[in-house]
């Protein structure tokens, strides 16, 4: 029921869902399970224990599912699942998991990860993120929902990317960032929120406004940073502001961009 180019090599075990195309000079490794109408272009290696969903097409040169770039992996039995409808294109590469760090490195659905980006070992992805040309996701990182990551950027091991935030081009980002948070600047500095694609996403005026009075208050109000999203926790009817304290006072192992910090 798959298209396979003479030239393409599938090794026995693969399993090739129905509609697929595999394009020319492919490799399909022995572990690899492709869903319904995946398409390879061509020159793609897709090898590991890696599963990719339904629909997704990834693009010449992108090498998929190979092992993790960690100094302390000896060969576990690790995996990398991909979500349905996503777009990876040329020169992408993606790691499988690292035993220490869950075994698994996690793509949601229906992203788009542009030329030569990068995601690493045990990263968990969520869906409808954008990752631009050269960035790089580093280890242990997770990316919530609607996250977009600017060309030519870099997010740190270990760091939380909350829902619907968006990273400028060329920055660098060490520090948690909140949800629907906007980063800029070459050392990541959280400079706001991402309101338009809050409007985008048709999030109404109230919820905007209420997400405007809470950042204000996270940037000037008393005490640390959690004590502030506790406050703000206390007082908010809105869940956008909600799902902010919650992602604050959540398990992290990195410190917070803070405004004006």
């Amino acid at each position: 029921m798959a298209q396979i180019h003479p030239s393409a090599v599938v090794e026995d075990g693969a399993t090739l869902g129905e509609g697929c195309i595999i394009g020319p000079f492919c490799l399909v490794g022995a572990q690899v399970v492709l869903g319904d109408r995946v398409e390879l272009k061509s020159h793609v290696v897709v090898t590991g224990n890696t599963t990719v969903g339904e629909d997704t097409v990834i693009f010449p040169f992108a090498v998929i599912g190979e092992i993790p770039q960690d100094l302390k992996f000896r060969g576990e039995d690790t995996r990398l699942e991909i979500g349905a409808r996503n777009r990876i294109r040329e020169h992408v590469t993606m790691n499988s998991g690292t035993e220490g760090g869950g075994g698994v490195t996690r793509i949601g659905d229906d992203g788009l990860f542009m030329a030569g980006c990068h995601i690493a070992h045990d990263a968990q992805v969520g869906n409808r993120v954008i990752v631009v040309n050269q960035s790089a996701i580093a280890g242990h990182c997770v990316l919530e929902d609607d996250v977009i990551v600017g060309g030519l950027s870099g997010v740190h091991q270990w760091v939380r990317i909350g829902r619907g935030a968006i990273i400028g081009a060329v920055t660098m980002v060490t520090n948690d960032v909140i949800p629907y948070g906007l980063v800029q600047a070459p050392r990541g500095e959280l400079d706001g929120l991402n309101l338009v694609g809050l409007k985008r996403r048709g999030v109404s005026r109230a919820d905007i406004t209420a997400l405007r009075a809470a950042f204000q208050m996270l940037a000037q109000g008393e005490g640390t940073f959690q004590d502030r999203a506790r406050r703000l926790g206390d007082e908010t009817e809105s869940d956008y502001v909600r799902e902010i304290v919650a992602f604050v006072l959540g398990d992290s192992d990195r410190h917070f961009l803070t405004p004006g910090g």
